[in-house]
């Protein structure tokens, strides 16, 4: 898949849980799964939010990679 991201990586820093992510952000535990496993893109709006509670970029999060390159 060519979006891979780094929820994962942000969600332990701020010591929460799927769960706990998922109320945040409005979503289900499933969805931020579902995500951190590469198996959904999030939509601009979510991650957008998802962003904004983690406190970083959107791009800190998620990479678009084409050919295996990470392109920003």
């Amino acid at each position: 898949m060519p979006l891979s991201n780094r929820l994962k990586e942000h969600r332990a820093r701020l010591g929460v849980n799927q769960q706990e992510m998922g109320r945040l952000a409005g979503v289900s535990r499933q969805t931020i799964s579902q995500i951190e496993r590469g198996d959904y893109s999030p939509s601009v709006t979510l991650a957008l939010k998802l962003a904004k509670i983690c406190q970083v970029s959107v791009e800190d999060i998620f990479m678009y990679e084409e050919d295996g390159q990470h392109e920003r």
